[in-house]
């Protein structure tokens, strides 16, 4: 599926996870160059420790057990098919009620990433998931073992979405032990574009290129400095002088850092007549995801791109 597609999705369970919040329980404890340089010259706690990681040592963890749910992780695949794959078992305690169990925010190191993942189970029932990671952007910018696994879990009513969520938690597994666990810090590169930097977020322009598929993408490293979890936007886009939008929204957790990236599809260069992109103009904004209209925009600003 498509980013943009999935972007859309994303956005879609965001919206019905807000909705659903509540809880009953606290927390437990695509350019080549510009990329390909990140990857080979980056240096993070990361690949300090890669050598003394060695093997997973995982072992079973539950996330949850109370009166109306359970969650307990029984096992990791590093190398599914799919992606880094952690294997899950998911109870619904209840006599009556259907459950939504959803993964409502995810992050590897400390890098925010989106498992996509949301099953229904129905009363008195258990089922066997699979939570899946699949985001090619860590490999290519030095993340090759995932030291620190962070999943926030959220099950509600999905018939009754103002009830109480059954279960709010928020889990740390590390699969090499806590002692090797690693934050991933990306050093500045040459080519770096710093569009925006205020006390609240950065974003910054790490490459640009045209896909396998035709469409063109401008790649984007947003670090949210913030207490507050953040959305960024965009609006009024053009390339080459030609409106084209790339109906791009990025959420990014309180104190995490994301790749992410507008996208354009071929058939928008097409319908132009593009066949270089030579420069982008766009309005981004970043805002509280909880958005007060009342506290205005951190971030409201034209970007205009050469390339």
């Amino acid at each position: 599926m498509r980013k943009r597609i999935l972007s859309i999705i994303l956005a879609g369970t965001m919206i019905l996870s807000v909705t659903a919040c509540g809880g009953k329980s606290e927390n437990i404890d695509k350019s080549g160059s510009s990329e390909q340089s990140t990857a080979e010259e980056s240096q993070n706690e990361e690949s300090e420790k890669e050598e003394d990681t060695g093997e997973i040592t995982f072992e079973e963890l539950t996330v949850v057990d109370n009166e109306y749910c359970k969650i307990v992780l029984t096992g990791i695949e590093p190398d599914n098919i799919w992606g880094y794959t952690i294997k899950a078992m998911m109870e619904n305690k209840t006599a009556d009620k259907t459950y939504m169990y959803s993964v409502e925010s995810a992050s590897v190191n400390g890098v925010q990433v989106e498992p996509f993942f949301a099953t229904e189970i129905s009363a008195g029932k258990k089922s066997n998931e699979e939570i899946t990671i699949s985001d090619d952007s860590l490999e290519a910018n030095g993340i090759e073992k995932f030291t620190d696994i962070e999943l926030s879990f959220h099950v509600y009513n999905s018939e009754d979405w103002g009830e109480e969520a059954a279960a709010n938690e928020t889990v740390h597994i590390y699969p090499y032990g806590e002692e090797n666990a690693a934050s991933f810090v990306r050093e500045p590169q040459g080519t770096d574009n710093v569009i925006v930097d205020n006390e609240f977020v950065s974003i910054t322009v790490i490459g640009s290129e045209t896909d396998e598929y035709g469409d063109f993408l401008i790649k984007l490293f947003i670090q949210n400095k913030s207490e507050y979890d953040l959305m960024a936007s965009e609006d009024n886009a053009s390339l080459n002088g030609y409106m084209a939008d790339p109906f791009w929204a990025s959420s990014v957790k309180a104190g995490k850092c994301k790749f992410s990236e507008l996208s354009w599809f071929a058939s928008d260069l097409e319908a132009n007549d593009i066949t270089e992109v030579t420069d982008a103009e766009f309005n981004i904004r970043v805002y509280k995801y909880d958005y007060d209209y009342t506290e205005g925009y951190i971030v409201d600003q034209v970007i205009s791109l050469q390339f």
